[in-house]
């Protein structure tokens, strides 16, 4: 499943990065890597996807989430 579709609340871990290596690069550099647990704060269907990872709040816009695979992690 994508970033993109997970609901709020909800916790996943990161599968994968698809994208070219630029992005990739963006992304790891801001600490989201595979095996990385990520929490959706918020995911409005029209603003930015705000998520916590890493004992950080980052938000990224619904582009760049399509690009991260991840794993719902049940709680």
């Amino acid at each position: 499943m994508k970033l993109i579709d997970l609901k709020e609340n909800r916790t996943a871990l990161i599968s994968g990065l698809e994208g070219d290596t630029r992005f990739v690069s963006r992304i790891t550099s801001i600490g989201l890597t595979p095996g990385c647990r990520v929490k959706i704060v918020k995911n409005d269907k029209s603003r930015p996807i705000l998520l916590y990872s890493r004992d950080t709040m980052i938000a990224l816009n619904r582009n760049e989430c399509s690009g991260i695979e991840v794993e719902e992690v049940k709680a």
